[in-house]
């Protein structure tokens, strides 16, 4: 792997900062709107999964409401992330009915005193929020490497990325601890990423 350069965490910034902007840019019908054309081509690339691990959104990420309603209407166990910051991770719970999720930590809303606890074994694909992506499969995060360290103790677990075609960026700046998603979603197109940094379009 290659060693990380001084530069890659504030050139990473920068284009955190960037893509905010955009997507904080679209308005509430246009989340919505985008949003369900991401889900409806997520639906169909998770059909026949039996758990999955989703995360629970909020303003202005794309919006997983809908997406969680539909997998749990068609029998998939749906898993949410709940994160610690003493300890800079993830556990996981799953969640049976959106009606008991609360505001959380970076008001992120977890399902806080309704825990059914979830082992990463179980998951057959995560959806991974991200802040921007490449056409090479790189997504950039929000910084505080919640799901860098996640993933990379569940190297198995088939990665989704999901975002607004808006956040695509030129290159995500790459280091070693990065994962790089086995597909990404946005509301125009599936890429689908087989080898690392090597994605097509699927029909």
């Amino acid at each position: 792997m290659n060693a990380v350069r001084p530069e890659q965490p504030a050139a990473k910034q920068a284009l955190r900062d960037s893509v905010k902007k955009l997507r904080f840019a679209l308005s509430a019908d246009e989340i919505q709107e985008k949003s369900r054309a991401v889900t409806a081509r997520l639906l169909s690339l998770l059909d026949g999964a039996g758990t999955v691990m989703v995360y629970v959104s909020k303003t202005p990420e794309v919006d997983t409401a809908g997406l969680i309603d539909a997998l749990l209407a068609r029998g998939t166990r749906v898993v949410v992330p709940i994160i610690e910051k003493e300890t800079h991770s993830l556990r996981l719970s799953y969640l049976e009915d959106r009606d008991v999720l609360v505001e959380s930590t970076f008001h992120v809303p977890e399902p806080i005193g309704h825990e059914i606890p979830a082992s990463p074994a179980a998951l057959n694909a995560v959806i991974v929020p991200m802040v921007g992506f490449d056409r090479s499969g790189n997504r950039l995060g929000y910084g505080a490497g919640y799901y860098d360290r996640f993933l990379a103790e569940c190297p198995d677990i088939r990665t989704i990325g999901i975002a607004f075609a808006c956040q695509e960026v030129g290159a995500v700046p790459h280091e070693p601890f990065d994962r790089q998603m086995d597909a990404i979603i946005t509301e125009y197109e599936t890429l689908s990423c087989p080898v690392p940094g090597v994605c097509a379009k699927l029909k």
